[in-house]
């Protein structure tokens, strides 16, 4: 049986990412929508918690120039989730969304711990499950510049040609998005109950952050250059950086061809990183593709033909079409959780050349079907 999950907040940083992730899995998952105008109206509130067996309480004020009134929003979202749970007898599974800055004398930190309290009060009297995370610093694609996360400020400021300054150079404590999501789809599985500290995957001082970041845009967004990495954080962080990029203006990156009397030559990719390449050709009329990866780093180059590649960031409806032509040879590379495809539209047989970042494991393609 299909297990029916809802998440306030679903429209936020965090629950957006978990909303798609679910959406991946529709034989173990059915999703039920919440808009935020349900915590305005009894009826609508209700009638989402009745449907739901597991509910994940992301919705929260994160910033607000009011400590008071940060704190006063908080509590009471979790009040109205608490009263309908009351009044629906729900026995759903609640998952709470707390934050590190319960240990910090602070509003939010005050907001969050009464709020998962008064939560683990219900579950009790209830009979049903509770589990409170707490949850570290996270980072990934689509957070909201001065307010998700301070990669998300970084990322936005060098892909707008600014110049990010560093307040304090602490050392931060990180998880990836992706990461969370998939402790939270344990923590539905599990039998455990009660309080979890989610644990960081990463720590790194800000200047570390920010100076990783500037190498991406050097080498990457000027250069072309797929750079290398450490460690799974830095592959991450340049996914993240990648999401931020301005798609319409960089895209299709045109290649320097070299043309004497054998013919012409093409340089397509420099890499300090590895993966694969392939080759393909495609009849007049056919599309390649619609589908999105959710980590992989991808290259579709023209180099003969006429062709149209088309992306769509999944959850929205804004598709970007870009037009490339082998006379003047170029590429697009795929950012993460974009749906992508590509058409010939010319009268002759299309050549692309792909490149992805790893080789392709039918146990794990991470690669999703979904029409652009």
């Amino acid at each position: 049986m299909k297990l029916k999950i809802g998440i306030t907040g679903q429209s936020g940083f965090v629950g957006r990412h978990l909303y798609n992730t679910i959406g991946l899995y529709p034989v173990l998952y059915e999703k039920i929508p919440f808009e935020k105008s349900y915590f305005q109206d009894d009826n609508l509130l209700d009638n989402f918690i009745s449907n739901c067996d597991v509910i994940i309480h992301l919705a929260a004020v994160n910033r607000h120039s009011d400590p008071s009134t940060l704190y006063t929003k908080n509590v009471e979202l979790s009040r109205k989730l608490y009263a309908s749970l009351l009044r629906t007898n729900s026995k759903a599974h609640v998952i709470f969304s707390s934050s590190t800055q319960e240990e910090i004398d602070n509003p939010y930190g005050k907001a969050k711990k009464e709020s998962r309290e008064l939560l683990t009060q219900w579950a009790l009297k209830a009979g049903t499950k509770f589990t409170g995370l707490i949850i570290p610093n996270v980072f990934g694609p689509f957070g909201k510049p001065y307010f998700n996360s301070v990669v998300a400020t970084f990322c936005h400021q060098l892909s707008h040609n600014e110049d990010p300054k560093i307040d304090l150079d602490g050392e931060l404590k990180l998880i990836y998005v992706s990461d969370l999501v998939s402790e939270i789809l344990n923590t539905i599985h599990s039998d455990s109950t009660g309080n979890i500290k989610i644990t960081h995957t990463h720590q790194i001082k800000v200047s570390g952050i920010l100076a990783l970041l500037n190498s991406y845009k050097t080498d990457y967004g000027i250069a072309g250059i797929i750079p290398s990495f450490k460690n799974t954080f830095e592959l991450n962080l340049f996914n993240t950086f990648r999401c931020y990029m301005d798609l319409k203006n960089h895209f299709p990156v045109k290649f320097k061809k070299n043309v004497d009397p054998r013919g012409a030559f093409v340089e397509i990719i420099r890499l300090n990183v590895g993966g694969q390449v392939s080759f393909s050709t495609t009849l007049p009329g056919i599309t390649r593709g619609n589908h999105f990866h959710t980590r992989k780093i991808e290259r579709f180059a023209v180099i003969k033909g006429k062709a149209i590649i088309q992306l769509r960031q999944i959850g929205t409806m804004n598709v970007v079409d870009f037009y490339l032509d082998g006379e003047e040879p170029s590429y697009v590379d795929m950012p993460i959780w974009y749906t992508h495809n590509i058409k010939n539209i010319g009268e002759e047989e299309l050549y692309t050349i792909f490149w992805i970042n790893e080789f392709y494991n039918p146990e794990d393609p991470d690669t999703f079907m979904e029409t652009v």
